[in-house]
């Protein structure tokens, strides 16, 4: 065992972790108040159920033996077999490969519950992941990243998940988006509930996102250093960009577009980190954010299709541009693994060729997928709540529970010269009316 790698990529698998969390508190910052508590335990529900797949099927389904190059066998299922203490190539235990994986499989779907929050009913967004885990997102795994999948031999360059991950989860929202159907009554101006939560939440994503990224090498190596290099200066180029784009189409910077954009440019650089220069994280930071703010601000709307948090607009429009550039921007000078260099480096069409195909075929894959498991859950049970429980809100609807209780007090508490009584909080009523009685009984005692 290397103990520098096996640290590495154990502190990586924690980072990923802490971005499901991170992402529960940037969706639930940007929803409306009656919303906030669905958002988050959508997404905080993935940590519990999507290990626990992980564990059941999802392991032996990406990484155990090959079915025609497109999934894995159920020959170690509930990871039977595994020698978690075997060495991989890069002499950390088979174990920790097991571990960071996991935390892939937590964050993945997740990300698509941006676009459905408000209106879904919350059993079938789970029995959805079970089952787009085991028909998409494993076979994905597989493809791609195991050394039998069929894209994987195909040449296919994807450092961190930028089809894996990120399209996967931007084409899932933007097909469940379709099948669901808009809102009942979009807010006409923004109603996020609390934009502190948006900037936190980032700031959690971009920290995270070294584990994802950087973790991705699996080793403490250069190209390691290239991915946390890469990320850092890609994420900065996409935020400012947007910012800029905010000034000049609404003459006023946003905390939210800056949060968008900070988020494209993780996206984008994903598939890319460990294969390009500084200068070419640069080059996607500013094309991926300029494709997603095209995309949300000018064609979402013509689509008609309403993915409430862009979704697709980030993961996967970022997604695809970042998975295509690896194709422009690639270079053996960073890394010797690939290869061919990418166009921009004298490698020719080649590359580009290969991440175009490998993108068609996750958009189309997880599309196709996506719908016939939607079509069939629908037939089983209902996707949508109710249009009295969407105009209640999910939060009360679904669960019962309010996201601040306070919210009311503060604004009963703006009413002055109220009688007292009047301007306590609820929950002291109880008291108020137990020494009204203790009161009444004295004063009737004192009569008598």
């Amino acid at each position: 065992m290397n103990l520098a790698n096996t640290a590495f990529v154990l502190i990586a698998s924690i980072l990923v972790l802490f971005m499901t969390p991170g992402l529960a508190f940037f969706y639930g910052g940007l929803v409306s108040e009656k919303n906030v508590v669905n958002t988050m335990l959508s997404v905080f529900i993935m940590t519990g159920l999507a290990i626990l797949l992980w564990v059941a099927v999802g392991y032996s389904l990406a990484f155990s033996g090959d079915i025609g190059g497109v999934v894995g066998n159920l020959h170690q299922a509930l990871m039977k077999g595994v020698n978690l203490t075997s060495l991989t190539v890069n002499h950390i235990p088979l174990g920790a490969y097991a571990l960071f994986q996991m935390m892939f499989a937590v964050i993945t779907p997740a990300l698509f519950v941006g676009a459905v929050v408000g209106r879904i009913r919350f059993k079938f967004l789970l029995w959805f992941l079970i089952a787009w885990s085991l028909c998409v997102y494993y076979p994905m795994v597989h493809l791609v990243w195991s050394p039998d999948g069929w894209l994987a031999k195909l040449g296919v360059l994807d450092f961190a998940g930028g089809t894996v991950v990120h399209i996967n989860a931007g084409v899932t929202a933007l097909v469940l988006s379709a099948w669901l159907g808009p809102r009942l009554t979009k807010p006409t101006t923004a109603c996020h509930y609390n934009l502190p939560w948006v900037l936190l939440g980032t700031a959690i994503l971009w920290i995270g996102w070294y584990g994802f990224n950087a973790g991705s090498a699996l080793a403490v190596n250069g190209v390691a250093l290239q991915a946390a290099l890469t990320s850092t200066v890609a994420t900065a180029t996409a935020m400012i960009v947007w910012m800029l784009l905010d000034m000049w189409t609404t003459g006023k910077p946003t905390l939210v577009g800056v949060c968008t954009g900070t988020l494209c440019g993780l996206v984008g650089i994903t598939p890319a980190a460990g294969y390009v220069t500084i200068l070419g994280s640069v080059a996607i930071g500013a094309l991926a954010t300029l494709a997603s703010f095209g995309f949300v601000t000018y064609l979402k709307p013509r689509l008609g299709v309403d993915d409430a948090l862009d979704a697709f607009g980030c993961h996967g429009i970022s997604g695809i541009v970042g998975s295509l550039l690896t194709g422009v921007f690639a270079t053996k000078a960073v890394n010797q693994t690939i290869a061919t260099n990418g166009l921009a480096y004298g490698g020719g069409w080649h590359l580009l060729g290969i991440q175009t195909l490998a993108t068609i075929m996750t958009i189309v894959i997880v599309a196709v997928m996506g719908s016939l498991l939607i079509g069939l859950l629908r037939w089983l049970m209902p996707m949508r709540v109710d249009a009295q429980e969407e105009q209640l809100g999910l939060d009360q609807g679904e669960h019962g529970e309010r996201a601040d209780y306070t919210v009311g007090l503060s604004e009963r508490l703006t009413t002055e010269f109220q009688p007292d009584q009047e301007r306590f909080a609820g929950e002291f009523k109880g008291q108020l009316q137990r020494l009204q009685g203790h009161s009444s009984n004295r004063h009737h005692e004192k009569n008598h």
